[in-house]
């Protein structure tokens, strides 16, 4: 990670509390190598941390409550009362965090925290689940509270779905918890189970080339909200606990026993993301990087055709990549805005860069930026 970062979450503390912090704990953001939406119809996902981190520095605080404050907004926040709805703003989702915390039984320290952060806002990499667990990690450290790295992606996602009021899933925060170095981490959203794929780009002459659309999303919306009430309704019209249930070879007899034409497109993207998860987990193990390309291309097409949850930007990015040579390309992230992933050879991030740049000009887009990443590690203590 940028240790600029860090500096910054330090020197601020400094500058708000006049002491030094007891600590600093890091959160990746994160990427979505596939698996959109998958998440929270039960299904599966495979994401990667990025080298970009929310930092928080942080200390106990003498008197009762909880200060925040953070390089990105001007002022602090104390507060006291927990409840939802007492804090509003990025604040929120460190009460959030701490509310959690409470409702499970833990007694959280009173503490100061100072925020920095290098991971984009708006751009689909969950900057609020890095947040989320560069706080939940600090915290449940100056405590002493006893609560397994496997059980803390969860609680902070309950924090973001009650207190913050995003209907999210749980793989952002698992991403920014439980990723390791190299890997991308396969999630089973249903029983929690995790297993680290190797994902060497490097090794391969390969990288993911990570384009932000500048276009931003909000997943406080009806949007998001309304594509998951349409899988939750039509598991319910299908009798099964989850899309997940779903398999792809009852996908027909399940689309023709639904009237509603859109509620059919969600449900196929549903099922056939979630084969393509697994698809792609099987090319991983086997060190056949470049064939996943392909699958990545059919997710972006289920997204804009089935799901409808990408935008202008995000489509030129991904025709604009595939059209400068890249293996696959798709949007990742809630949608609506967000970031494009293409997975390139290494020595072609300039000249796909460009081609997606030319693209944006002639469409008469805001310019994008880009970078290329690897996975890198999850939430941990630097110091």
């Amino acid at each position: 990670m940028d240790m600029t970062v860090a500096t910054s979450a330090a020197g601020a503390f400094r500058d708000a509390y006049g002491t030094e912090p007891e600590g600093l704990w890091a959160a990746p953001g994160r990427v979505n190598l596939i698996g959109e939406h998958t998440d929270y119809n039960d299904g599966f996902v495979l994401p990667f941390a990025l080298p970009q981190h929310v930092v928080a520095a942080a200390a106990p605080a003498d008197g009762p409550g909880w200060t925040v404050c953070s390089t990105f907004a001007e002022g602090a926040v104390t507060f006291t009362d927990t409840e939802p709805g007492g804090v509003e703003g990025w604040a929120g989702y460190v009460a959030g965090v701490v509310w959690a915390l409470r409702e499970a039984g833990f007694e959280v320290p009173p503490a100061r925290i100072a925020f920095a952060s290098d991971v984009p806002v708006g751009a689909g990499v969950s900057s609020s689940a890095a947040l989320e667990s560069a706080a939940l990690t600090a915290l449940v450290e100056l405590g002493g509270l006893d609560l397994p790295v496997a059980d803390r992606p969860a609680l902070a996602q309950r924090a973001e779905n009650v207190y913050v009021g995003a209907p999210t899933g749980i793989m952002d925060q698992s991403a920014s918890i439980r990723c390791t170095e190299g890997r991308a981490l396969f999630l089973d959203c249903r029983s929690l189970q995790v297993e680290q794929i190797p994902f060497d780009l490097a090794a391969a002459g390969l990288a993911i080339l990570i384009v932000n659309s500048n276009a931003p999303h909000q997943h406080v919306d009806g949007e998001y909200g309304a594509r998951r009430k349409a899988c939750e309704e039509a598991a319910r019209i299908l009798g099964v606990p989850a899309l997940r249930d779903v398999t792809p070879a009852g996908l027909e007899a399940a689309l023709a026993r639904l009237d509603d034409e859109v509620m059919r497109r969600r449900v196929q993207h549903i099922v056939t993301e979630n084969q393509r998860v697994l698809d792609t987990v099987e090319l991983l193990r086997a060190g056949r990087i470049r064939q996943i390309g392909p699958l990545m291309t059919a997710s972006h097409a289920s997204m804009r055709d089935d799901f409808e949850i990408t935008v202008g930007q995000v489509d030129v990015a991904v025709e604009a990549a595939l059209a400068a040579g890249a293996y696959g390309a798709r949007m990742t992230g809630g949608g609506f805005g967000g970031c494009v992933l293409a997975l390139i050879d290494a020595d072609r991030a300039d000249e796909t860069t460009a081609a997606v740049e030319r693209a944006y000009a002639e469409h008469g887009y805001t310019a994008p930026t880009a970078w290329s990443a690897v996975p890198g590690p999850g939430a941990a203590r630097l110091a």
